[in-house]
């Protein structure tokens, strides 16, 4: 091969890869931010960039077959009969209505009233709390995790799954592939000889399957017959439970409700399982007429790669853009989108006190010094940042105004937001946001704040350091 031969070769992959970037462009889905940052990998790192934005790059759920969406409309206006009357009016929600109704008019699912929450900060009540639920089940158990391990708390779950399906009791279990991808036919198959349908949200690393390797399931979600409910950041795994060498303490916020909210939770699963599996899961038996519990109005949000609007960012946004005294924040990566660091920066600017709390640590390193970059516009704004410093703090909360709050599975950063299937559950109840709040009081004893005048007092090296990962912030 000549070298004229060669370098052809090599200028028209290269105008082949560059070709990418009109479809970058051009993608609904792509956020400027995250544009700029797939052109700059495609540019500077061309075949390997190229690669990159085919894998991760791409929404593969746009192309769902109509069929199968068409069903997923179903599900998504299935409710219980009678639920009209458990739907939450305009003198329970006061001042958050137009919040409620913009979570509504992207989901299709209205506050509900007369339900029970209760809030865990530890992990070991969180599993019993999951026990409870599982054992408490009479007709049906719908279960799924990003991350269940192979291990003694997984396997513990797991064999009273068994138990129960061997008294009768039907169940699903619904699993991340790639989260999950430690879970071995051995680990599974006596859940299935028990009568357990299992399923995995997309497989794991398959060539057929590779295109959609970036969009994940990581929402974690029990509920079932008796109208009970849990969500929350942990997942099923021993580091949960005890303290680890790389990690430490884990320290997570879960929740578990009761009442005709819990109905709102079947709908997620039911199309999650669809997805997995295309059954349909529209029976009454999958949908018992509401029963009331307390008194928590409550509002159950999904959010995904296949919803046409980022409902999570959007009414994060609208709340902190509403708040007029205090917004606590806390989750393990922070790498927000320009809107939501600028609706922070905002709210501090009114003269609202913002807190914001973080991990200190975490798996991801290149996360952890993207999120560390924006701290300095925060910090002018008086924003107070605290970073955890007792273990890996791994909670996914937001409070308004000691009114409103939203917990769940959804980090503040780009991947929750825009690209992996979420579950949050909105709260409109003062006592929710007041538990959630002395929750942040007593982690505070284990965080340091970040000083602003000694922040900026850091090395070149560092913020180079922060600022290069801040490129590739949307594709981390």
């Amino acid at each position: 091969m000549t070298d004229a031969t060669m370098w052809t070769i090599v200028g028209v992959a290269y105008l082949a890869t560059w070709s990418l970037i009109p479809h970058v462009l051009l993608k609904r889905t792509t956020h400027t931010s995250g544009a700029l940052a797939w052109i700059f990998t495609i540019v500077f790192v061309p075949f390997v960039g190229a690669m990159l934005f085919g894998i991760f790059g791409t929404n593969r759920w746009e192309n769902r077959p109509r069929m199968q969406r068409s069903a997923k409309l179903a599900i998504d206006s299935r409710l219980p009969r009678d639920a009209d009357a458990w739907i939450a009016g305009p003198n329970q929600l006061h001042d958050w209505q137009p919040i409620a109704q913009a979570a509504r008019n992207s989901t299709g699912r209205p506050v509900m009233a007369g339900n029970t929450v209760q809030l865990y900060a530890d992990t070991h009540r969180s599993i019993e709390a999951i026990e409870s639920i599982i054992r408490s089940a009479q007709r049906w158990i719908h279960i799924e995790f990003y991350i269940w391990r192979h291990d003694e708390i997984g396997t513990k779950l797991r064999d009273l799954l068994i138990e129960k399906a061997q008294a009768g009791i039907q169940i699903r279990f619904l699993f991340d592939g790639i989260g999950s991808i430690q879970l071995s036919r051995h680990f599974l198959r006596p859940l299935r000889d028990a009568g357990v349908q299992v399923a995995p949200f997309t497989p794991g690393i398959r060539l057929w399957h590779i295109l959609s390797l970036n969009l994940r399931n990581h929402r974690k979600l029990v509920v079932t017959d008796q109208q009970m409910a849990f969500t929350g950041g942990m997942n099923i795994g021993d580091e949960y439970l005890h303290p680890t060498e790389m990690y430490g303490r884990w320290r997570d916020t879960q929740l578990t409700l009761t009442g005709p909210a819990a109905a709102q939770f079947q709908q997620v699963f039911a199309q999650d399982w669809l997805y997995a599996t295309g059954e349909e899961l529209t029976d009454d038996a999958y949908f018992p007429t509401p029963r009331e519990s307390g008194a928590v109005p409550t509002q159950v949000v999904a959010d995904g790669p296949d919803d046409e609007v980022d409902t999570l960012y959007i009414l994060a946004v609208a709340a902190i853009g509403q708040a007029k005294h205090r917004v606590t924040l806390t989750t393990p990566y922070f790498v927000p989108p320009d809107g939501l660091a600028v609706a922070l920066s905002a709210a501090a600017r009114r003269g609202v006190d913002v807190r914001m709390m973080v991990a200190n640590r975490g798996n991801f390193l290149w996360t952890f010094q993207a999120g560390r970059s924006y701290y300095d516009r925060l910090l002018d704004c008086g924003v107070k940042i605290y970073e955890y410093n007792r273990g890996l703090f791994h909670p996914k909360t937001l409070t308004v105004d000691g009114q409103w709050s939203l917990v769940g599975t959804a980090n503040w950063d780009f991947r929750s937001l825009f690209l992996n299937f979420e579950l949050a559950v909105a709260l409109f109840d003062p006592q929710v946001a007041e538990t959630l709040e002395a929750h942040f009081e007593q982690d505070k004893q284990f965080a340091d704040e970040i000083c602003s005048r000694q922040w900026r007092q850091r090395s070149r090296w560092r913020i180079l350091h922060e600022q290069f990962w801040r490129i590739f912030a949307p594709t981390l």
